[in-house]
């Protein structure tokens, strides 16, 4: 089989969708698989979802970016470790809860001694996430881009924070499409623009983790109870 280039949108801790489109894909040791970003928050499993992608870079050419839930974990890790937990309550109550959870962490401890149930592989695996990846055809970010900027001078904030709702940006200058995620798309449908292509289509809240093979557009999508979309 030719490799293929897939890309996996923003999973929130839905490990069992994840699974379900793992398996259906069977992704091989030649094909590319580029995960959005936010792998963590909100979800009920995001150490499972770390310790998966952790054993996909050992089946496929896997290439993790790093979302603005991602960092927002680093972020808390680091000023805990500091002895600052400032932002680990507001953390808590976008997601976080339910990351420390399936860590085994209990729900009210509001201290920084709840995030030492994550181990160090999965805190690494974090930390060597990139920002962006680009191919000859593609480009995959997280969240959003300047249409007129190389990739290697784009603003940290717009790939990893800004929401396409605030405006959809033009065509890169490098004629490639774009494949993001960030942007909950709530009716659980891929927004496809052409030149942009958004594929977080809201797991977590109801709706499906989308797969998209950038070559030949094949779709597949898994709900949170790892239940194959159009099965």
């Amino acid at each position: 089989m030719p490799s293929r280039t897939i890309a996996i949108g923003d999973v929130h801790g839905c490990s069992r969708a994840f699974e379900t489109l793992l398996a259906v894909i069977e992704p091989g040791a030649d094909d590319v698989i580029v995960a959005l970003g936010d792998y963590v928050n909100r979800g009920p499993d995001s150490r499972g979802v770390l310790e998966r992608l952790i054993a996909l870079e050992r089946q496929c050419n896997l290439i993790p970016l790093l979302g603005n839930h991602d960092q927002m974990l680093l972020q808390v890790l680091l000023d805990s470790r500091a002895g600052h937990p400032r932002a680990l309550s507001s953390w808590l109550h976008i997601g976080g809860n339910a990351t420390l959870a399936s860590y085994g962490g209990s729900l009210d401890q509001i201290t920084g001694a709840a995030l030492m149930h994550i181990p160090a592989e999965h805190v690494a695996f974090l930390e060597h996430c990139r920002d962006y990846h680009e191919s000859e055809t593609h480009i995959f970010i997280h969240a959003k881009y300047d249409p007129v900027l190389p990739m290697a001078v784009q603003p940290f904030e717009l790939l990893r924070w800004e929401s396409l709702r605030d405006g959809i940006p033009g065509p890169h200058v490098s004629g490639k499409t774009v494949i993001a995620g960030h942007t909950s798309q709530k009716t659980g449908e891929i927004l496809d623009l052409g030149h942009l292509v958004c594929i977080d289509t809201y797991c977590y809240g109801g709706g499906w983790l989308t797969a998209l093979d950038v070559q030949t557009r094949q779709v597949w999508q898994a709900s949170g109870q790892g239940e194959l979309r159009g099965t």
